[in-house]
């Protein structure tokens, strides 16, 4: 997960567009806007896989919030998931927060997440690839034994339907 941190401006277009849908929001002022991925074919399908609703959890390091001092996500927190270029695609919202060791990872987990073939066997090889990319800079190194924050949401705005489900 990258944060942006510059919105684009669809960002505030969606944000406002969903409010304007969803006056009794608790939430007002624009959340944290993100892509997945660390790459642009895979930031633009993940987010593709959001509109959808079949992208319904993510899997972020616990190294990632330590190095970065990122404030880790608690249940009903929203956010924008945008494609690599920082375009707006869908309003998020937590609903499930597990900090589990890598080698924990259930295959339901990896199904609920939604990317490839959605088994464990891609889950574990498309991110042990991805947490040993972005360790790498920095001398750590991957280890199974790590602890992955597995982050459950739902969509609950999207730019094609902008249809709001129940917040």
């Amino acid at each position: 997960m990258e944060t942006i941190k510059k919105n684009h401006t669809s960002v505030e277009n969606l944000w406002s567009s969903f409010l304007k849908d969803n006056p009794n929001n608790r939430i007002k002022n624009t959340p944290l806007s993100f892509y997945f991925c660390d790459n642009e074919k895979d930031a633009d399908e993940c987010a593709e896989l959001v509109v959808k609703g079949i992208k319904q959890a993510t899997a972020t390091s616990l190294w990632w919030y330590e190095k970065n001092n990122e404030t880790l996500p608690k249940v009903g927190d929203q956010y924008v998931v945008t494609n690599w270029n920082g375009y707006a695609k869908a309003i998020i919202q937590t609903i499930k927060i597990e900090q589990i060791a890598y080698n924990h990872i259930t295959p339901e987990f990896a199904a609920i997440e939604g990317e490839g073939d959605k088994s464990l066997e891609y889950w574990k090889r498309v991110h042990e690839a991805y947490y040993k990319r972005e360790m790498e800079p920095h001398g750590d190194k991957f280890d199974e034994n790590m602890i992955i924050v597995c982050e459950y949401f739902k969509t609950i705005y999207t730019v094609k339907k902008q249809k709001v489900q129940n917040t």
